[in-house]
Parts: structure tokens; C-alpha cells; sequence
């Protein structure tokens, strides 16, 4: 699964030189070590415009109180807000209602929120996953007793489907699976994987943490059944993320939590609970961040997301074009991945060198990448890797960062 050298950005893909927005994220113009920050660890968090920040700052000065339960001004002004995010969001993923729309803390939260309450509807049972989940799309089915079975991916580094439509059975309770891979890139064929398990009459669950900034999304014409994603990765707040679910499923789920704001009546013998999307969202949200990331999700909109995903993708072949060139370079990349609309991470190695040594070194120089086995273990082994270097990008990344990334690696190579 290396990459090709030299090949080249489809033509129709325009080149932004100087970034995306960049003026409006202050944190790109300070230094490290001395040197100019370039910032390539995008898949694991973003950088936040300064409109981003200064709606949370100016919500926190002038529109502070608890949502949901006050009638004075500041009260109904921050519900107003908070219900509105909602909408922003149920635009944004293009949901039918605002009702299937849940805020949760993250897309962490919300597979164990699925996970929890999917184990308490009916214990145990079989929940199929594919062979390059994140962690947070592993550990929470396990931790609610469920047993996972595996869709495999083939050398060439993609799901196979023909051994997936073979793990269904009686007991099988869910499909949950990644859209974009956070190593590899690779841009997993949703619309046949949930095809494939409604022919089954089977639920899917889709992980739209790594696809969500870089594509549009539609869940109407996707037509899967639960869809998660996280602010922090698209240029909003930290802590804030969305539970996607058909209304008529997440009817039929019991509560996550209880508390405040999840219920209807409450007596000492018996408790009654809301409707949705409130009966999954106890105690006080964080209303600051909702509106917050309804502020991130106008942005991504005003500049058009097609635009950043046309930017993104000549990022990353420009990157694998670039690095590929390096001696001693390892691209986990499917080839497959060089012909694709992909506008994911790219993941490497280079002979000799570790994985950390190489990033270390490179933060030296000033670049921001992230090392390790970036919560994919399992799919670590299956590349034969302890981990891997990974770069990844963002509307305001420049082909300009990719060679100061590739000379800092030509650098760090010489040393050793």
C-alpha cells in the first residue's frame, strides 16, 4: 500500500497559495522554537477562526444563563441561541428535523451514548465494525457486551465486502463504521455498506468525526440510521459534538443519562421522560459551545465546502506526490487513494527512523504532526506498524506547509 510517485492533482482541482481564511486564525502567525508554526495535525483537532472565539466570548458576556429553564431575558436570549445551533446543524447534515439532532460532547460520547442505550433496549448481540475503527469506535460496544466481528480489508486497503455481507446474523444488532479513515484516508463506500445491512434489516451507525469537515454530508441521501461527528475537528469548540438518529429509532431507545432536562414528570416512585431530542441531553449542554459550533458551521458553509474539499484534496496529493519522493519513505496509502476524491491524512514512515524520533525532531523545526498509532491499534497490526508519522490538513494548510514538511524530513533523514 505505497504510494505512486509523481502523480499529479487532478487538473480540475484549483491551488489556493496562500490557504484558505488563514487571516482569520490567529494562532497560524506564531512561532515555535523560533521558527513559523506549520500546523498539520488537523484530523485530531482544528484551529478556530477568531469569529469562533469571539461569538463565545461575546455570548459569555452578554447572553450567559442556563438554557431551557429560566423565563427572564438572558435565560430565553440563550435557549434561543442553543435551539438555533440546532438548526444550523440540522441544515448543515442536511437531517429531516431538528428532533433527530442531539448534542452530545463529542462523537466519543456519542457511540457510547448509542452503545448504552442499544445494550440496555436488548443485552447482548453482534455489532460489525471494520478492520481500521478508531478506539472510541471499538471500546464502547465491548464495554456494553457486545461482540464485535470484523469486516476485513484487503492489501490494497479497502473494506471487503464480499466478507461482510457474510457476518450477518440473528444476533447482529448493528453496523458501525468509519466514513473516512483517520490513517489511512481512504474514503470507505458508505452507500453500499448500508445498503448491504438494510437488505439485512440491520441499523448502521456511521463515525463522521474524519469526513464531516472535508465533505458535504446528507443524511437523507445517505440513508443511514445514526450519524456522529465532533465540533473540535471542523473549526469549532472542544467538548461539543452531534448525535445524528432517525426519529423513529432514537424513539425507540431508553435514556442515556438522567438528570435535569431528560424528563417530563419525576416523583419518588416513578419518572417520566421527554421528548426528544431532550430525553438524551441531561443537565445543563454546553450552550456556549452549541453556538459556538453553529458559528464554525456558517463559516465552513460561507466559504463552501466543495471549495475546501477541492483545496484539501490537492493538499493531499500534492503531499503524497511531495513526500513519496523522499528516500527511505513508507506512504500507507492505497493507491486506489491517489484516483479518489480523498482529502484525508496522510501516514508514513521512513526506514530507519522512528515514528517518534521523526516527529519530535520535526516539532523542532516548527511542524505540528501527530505520531503514534492514533487510536487505530488494531489497525496498526494489520499494516505491520507500531505507528506511523500523519499529517493532515485544513482549509487554511498550503502547498507551501508540505514542503517545509518535506524539507524538515529531508533534514531529520540527514541526521541520521
Amino acid at each position: 500500500m505505497n504510494a505512486k510517485v509523481n502523480t499529479p492533482a487532478p487538473a480540475s482541482v484549483p491551488t489556493f497559495a496562500d490557504g484558505i481564511g488563514r487571516a482569520d486564525f490567529p494562532i497560524l502567525s506564531r512561532t515555535v522554537y523560533g521558527r513559523p508554526l506549520v500546523y498539520l495535525d488537523n484530523a485530531a483537532t482544528t484551529q478556530k477562526p477568531r469569529q469562533v472565539v469571539e461569538a463565545m466570548v461575546d455570548e459569555y458576556y452578554n447572553a450567559n444563563a442556563n438554557v431551557h429553564r429560566g423565563v427572564h431575558y438572558l435565560s430565553r436570549q440563550a435557549t434561543d441561541l442553543h435551539e438555533q445551533a440546532r438548526d444550523t446543524v440540522r441544515q448543515f447534515i442536511h437531517a429531516r428535523s431538528t428532533t433527530e439532532i442531539i448534542f452530545t460532547r463529542g462523537t466519543t460520547e456519542a457511540i457510547n451514548l448509542l452503545a448504552s442505550c442499544m445494550a440496555r433496549r436488548k443485552q447482548g448481540g453482534e455489532v460489525i465494525v471494520s478492520a481500521m475503527e478508531h478506539h472510541s469506535n471499538i471500546v464502547p460496544w465491548q464495554l456494553n457486551g457486545f461482540k464485535l466481528k470484523v469486516i476485513p480489508m484487503t492489501d490494497e486497503g479497502e473494506l471487503d465486502l464480499d466478507a461482510y455481507d457474510t457476518l450477518f446474523t440473528p444476533e447482529t444488532r448493528a453496523v458501525s463504521v468509519a466514513q473516512v479513515s483517520n490513517v489511512l484516508g481512504v474514503v470507505n463506500p458508505i452507500d453500499r455498506i448500508i445498503s448491504i445491512a438494510h437488505s439485512h434489516g440491520v441499523p448502521v451507525v456511521i463515525d463522521g468525526a474524519q469526513s464531516t469537515p472535508h465533505m458535504a454530508v446528507d443524511m437523507i441521501e445517505m440513508d443511514c440510521d445514526y450519524f456522529a461527528f465532533s465540533s473540535h475537528k471542523i473549526y469549532g469548540p472542544t467538548g461539543v459534538g452531534v448525535l445524528y438518529g432517525k426519529e423513529q429509532l432514537l424513539d425507540q431507545l431508553p435514556p442515556y443519562q438522567g438528570g435535569g432536562e431528560m424528563i417530563r414528570n419525576v416523583s419518588f416512585d416513578h419518572t417520566t421522560f421527554n421528548d426528544l431530542p431532550y430525553r438524551f441531553e441531561a443537565g445543563t449542554p454546553d450552550y456556549i459551545g452549541t453556538h459556538a459550533l453553529a458559528v464554525a458551521l456558517d463559516y465552513v458553509s460561507g466559504i463552501g465546502i466543495e471549495t475546501i474539499h477541492r483545496h484539501e484534496q490537492d493538499l493531499t496529493h500534492y503531499a503524497i506526490e511531495r513526500l513519496s519522493q523522499i528516500q527511505g519513505m513508507h506512504i500507507y496509502a492505497p493507491d486506489t487513494l491517489l484516483a479518489s476524491a480523498s482529502a484525508g491524512p496522510v501516514s508514513f514512515n521512513i526506514r530507519g527512523i522512528h515514528h517518534l524520533d521523526l516527529g519530535t525532531l520535526l516539532d523542532r523545526l516548527g511542524i505540528a504532526v501527530r505520531t503514534g498509532h492514533h487510536c487505530a491499534e488494531p489497525l496498526m497490526h494489520r499494516l505491520g506498524a507500531e505507528g506511523t508519522v500523519r499529517a493532515s490538513f485544513a482549509l487554511y494548510n498550503t502547498r507551501a506547509d508540505i514542503d517545509t514538511l518535506a524539507a524538515g524530513i529531508e533534514r531529520v533523514c540527514h541526521m541520521f
